[in-house]
C-alpha cells in the first residue's frame, strides 16, 4: 500500500539532489581530486623506492567516455571509438526520421488506401550496397589498428607477466633474478590518495617513452591484463604465451585490473604501473637486481610465498596452500 509513496518519496529526493550533481559534475567528469590538485604518489616496488609520480591513468567520477590516452594504441582506439559512434549517431538519425515521416505520411487518416508496391530495385540495391560501403569504411582503420597492436617488433624491454589466482608475477628476461609478486594492498592499509582495489604491493615499473614487449601467461585459469589508460587488454591464458606491447607518454601511475572472471578473488588483481624516465628505470632496476639477490628471491616464486605477501581477504577465501 506504501510502495507508490515509497517511489514519490525516491523521486523527489533524486530532484531534490539533482542542481548539486550537475553543479558537482565538470569536476568529476575531469577527474579532479578535492581542490582541483592532481594526485602525486610516492611508491616502492621490490623494496626500492620510486620517484615521486602524478596518478594519470585511473577512472574518474561520472566519466562517460574512454579515459584519456597516454599511448600511442590508446590514442588510435579513441578515434576508432568516437568515428564508429558518429557513424552509429548518423545512422540512427536517419532511420528515426525516416520511421517519423513513415508514421506522418502513411498513417490510415493521411493515407487510407495503401499502395501494392511490394518491391523497389534501387531501393533494395541501396539498402545492400550502402551497408556494405559502411562496414568497409569502418573495416580499414579497424585492420590498421589490429596490426599496430599486435606487431611487437624491436621492444626495447621485455616483460614477463604471469597471472595467478589472484595476484600477478612480473619478470624482467634482461634482469636476472629480478622477478616478483604484486598483490593488492588492503583497504585498512593505504595511503593517502591511493585508490581502493586499485594499489599494490609491487608496482610493476617500466620506462616511459620506450616499447615495452608483454609476454603472458596464466599459472591456472584464464585472466586478462587490462590497462584502460594504455590501451592494453590481452588474455593471460594457461599453457599459451600471448605477446603484446605499449609505449607510455610520460612518467606517471597507471592503474588497470584483471577483467575477466577468474574466480571468487577476481576483482582483486590490480595492475598498478608506475612509468619512470629510462634513466630512473635503469637506476631502480639495479637497485631491485641487487634487494633480490641480497633477500635470495627464487626467480619462481611459489603459491606459499605468494600466501605471505599477499593480504588475507575478510569477505572472501583465502590464497590456497
Amino acid at each position: 500500500m506504501n510502495r507508490p509513496k515509497q517511489l514519490m518519496n525516491r523521486l523527489s529526493a533524486g530532484l531534490l539532489a539533482l542542481p548539486a550533481l550537475l553543479a558537482a559534475g565538470p569536476a568529476l567528469a575531469a577527474g579532479a581530486p578535492a581542490g582541483g590538485a592532481t594526485v602525486w604518489l610516492t611508491r616502492s616496488s621490490s623494496g626500492v623506492p620510486l620517484p615521486k609520480e602524478p596518478v594519470l591513468g585511473y577512472p574518474r567520477p561520472w566519466e562517460m567516455g574512454l579515459q584519456p590516452g597516454f599511448s600511442p594504441t590508446k590514442r588510435d582506439i579513441i578515434s576508432l571509438n568516437d568515428l564508429v559512434l558518429w557513424i552509429i549517431i548518423l545512422i540512427t538519425l536517419f532511420v528515426g526520421a525516416l520511421l517519423v515521416w513513415v508514421m506522418y505520411r502513411y498513417n490510415a487518416k493521411r493515407n487510407p488506401t495503401p499502395t501494392q508496391t511490394t518491391h523497389n530495385t534501387f531501393l533494395e540495391i541501396a539498402w545492400t550496397i550502402v551497408p556494405i560501403l559502411i562496414l568497409v569504411f569502418i573495416a580499414i582503420p579497424s585492420f590498421r589498428l589490429v596490426y599496430f597492436v599486435n606487431n611487437t617488433d624491436h621492444p626495447d624491454l621485455i616483460v614477463k607477466v604471469t597471472a595467478h589466482q589472484w595476484y600477478w608475477e612480473y619478470g624482467y628476461p634482461s634482469a636476472k633474478g629480478l622477478d616478483f609478486i604484486s598483490a593488492i594492498v588492503p583497504g585498512d592499509k593505504l595511503k593517502p590518495g591511493e585508490p581502493r582495489l586499485l594499489t599494490s604491493t609491487n608496482p610493476l615499473v617500466l620506462p616511459a617513452g620506450k616499447n615495452v614487449r608483454f609476454l603472458l601467461t596464466s599459472s591456472d585459469v584464464i585472466h586478462s591484463f587490462f590497462i584502460p589508460g594504455l590501451g592494453v587488454q590481452r588474455y593471460a591464458i594457461p599453457g599459451r604465451t600471448i605477446e603484446t606491447w605499449v609505449r607510455i607518454d610520460k612518467p606517471g601511475i597507471y592503474y588497470g585490473e584483471c577483467n575477466q572472471i577468474c574466480g571468487v578473488n577476481h576483482s582483486r588483481m590490480p595492475i598498478d604501473i608506475v612509468a619512470v624516465t629510462p634513466a630512473q628505470f635503469q637506476a631502480w632496476q639495479s637497485a631491485a637486481q641487487k634487494q633480490s639477490a641480497a633477500a635470495a628471491t627464487p626467480s619462481h616464486p611459489t603459491r606459499r610465498l605468494a600466501a605471505a605477501s599477499a593480504p588475507n581477504f575478510a569477505e572472501a577465501e583465502n590464497f590456497p596452500r
